[in-house]
């Protein structure tokens, strides 16, 4: 019997707190290997914070620790690391983590530039230990049977895809509205879910072709009454066409990204996905020629295809919260050398995506996605990569 994993959580912002709460969650299934025996963060009083949370459903409380370097050093039976900071700190965490040998699970993006990204891989693949990024979005039960559904053939040939987001919001929302911290705006941030899901469903995208605006340089400490203003430097609007590589699934398949939260008065969103036989939607699920059917059906019937393994696999216990199934993952693929589904390099194909957005604005032209992935197209990323030398 394996000893439990020794785990430490560094960054406990409000993302680590969905972890914790999914670390509760896997003891409450009686999913106990591993232990959480240390939290870090430069807010000291935030990671005894969270220790009391952790002691509260394990027993043991943490070692709180408020630099990454005393933690390493202080922790010998330390196995891996969950990290979940501002996106600028990634590879900074990630990299000496892996250096001592740790296993390594970091939230989305992976690096708040591609060349950050890179140096992360290059490390992981040195060190030999488990790599994964945390990616929640595909291991929903709706995602999984949509992916199962469409290599069913229930939309025939695949043709399109619109991801469409429309909307305003005025106020601020910290470190993610400063590019030096966040990279870039939502579709970096959330929008690197995005990509993942596009790759999931479609497979890789070859090119990008994208218009980028700011239209709000403000944002507000208090929205309703507009006082407060802050100036931001992220884009508030990205107008993006992709073109698939083609498969199996579908040729010349395009999609069409639209991220917007300076739209006023009038908020909408639409997810779908085309074929030449119908249409899957995110809201009114599978429509085709022949049968129509709602997506919590379609769910139903994808998991009623699994074996028991299988099923235990991806939703152990019968847990469905994907924060929960992916740390479960990374668990398991650190004690038994299992694989994890989202590695580094998923998360790096997945970004590629979302840095290609801000290539192709800066140079006003499509751009692929092995300029991106290549380092041969960084000018949007130059000052952030010299900022944190890595040019």
């Amino acid at each position: 019997m394996n000893e439990p994993l020794a785990l430490a959580l560094v960054g406990c912002g409000s993302m680590m707190g969905g972890h914790v709460k999914g670390y509760r969650e896997l003891w409450e299934h009686d999913l106990r290997d591993f232990r959480l025996i240390a939290t870090c963060d430069v807010d000291v009083a935030r990671a005894e914070r969270m220790a009391d949370d952790i002691a509260d459903f394990q027993g043991t409380r943490p070692t709180v620790y408020g630099q990454l370097e005393d933690l390493l050093a202080g922790e010998r039976d330390l196995a891996a690391v969950d990290i979940s900071t501002v996106h600028r700190e990634h590879h900074a965490l990630a990299v000496p983590c892996l250096q001592a040998g740790k296993h390594v699970i970091i939230e989305k993006p992976l690096a708040i530039t591609m060349r950050a990204g890179k140096l992360m891989l290059e490390t992981a693949e040195q060190a030999g230990t488990v790599f994964q990024v945390a990616e929640n979005y595909r291991r929903s039960p709706e995602q999984r049977a949509i992916r199962w559904a469409i290599r069913q053939g229930r939309l025939g040939q695949l043709r399109m895809i619109f991801w469409l987001d429309v909307r305003e919001r005025l106020w601020y929302w910290a470190w993610r509205e400063h590019r030096d911290q966040a990279g870039g705006g939502w579709p970096l941030d959330g929008g690197v879910h995005f990509a993942d899901l596009f790759r999931f469903h479609i497979g890789d995208v070859r090119e990008v072709f994208c218009h980028v605006r700011a239209y709000h340089p403000v944002r507000y400490e208090n929205e309703e009454k507009l006082e407060g203003p802050i100036e931001v430097d992220v884009e508030d609007t990205t107008f993006a066409t992709l073109t698939f590589e083609d498969s199996d699934l579908g040729q010349d398949v395009l999609g069409e990204w639209i991220s917007t939260s300076a739209a006023p008065a009038h908020e909408w969103s639409r997810r779908a996905i085309y074929g030449e036989q119908g249409c899957l939607d995110w809201n009114e699920g599978l429509k085709t020629r022949s049968e129509e059917k709602p997506l919590a059906e379609l769910v139903e019937e994808y998991r009623a295809t699994l074996v028991e393994d299988e099923s235990e696999r991806l939703f152990p216990r019968g847990i469905t919260n994907g924060v929960t199934t992916e740390l479960w993952e990374f668990v398991r693929a650190c004690l038994t050398g299992s694989p994890v589904e989202t590695d580094g390099l998923e998360g790096y194909k997945a970004e590629a995506i979302c840095f290609a957005l801000y290539e192709s604005a800066e140079v006003n032209r499509p751009v692929t996605i092995a300029e991106i992935e290549n380092l041969e197209l960084e000018g949007y990323q130059h000052d952030l990569n010299e900022g944190l030398g890595l040019v």
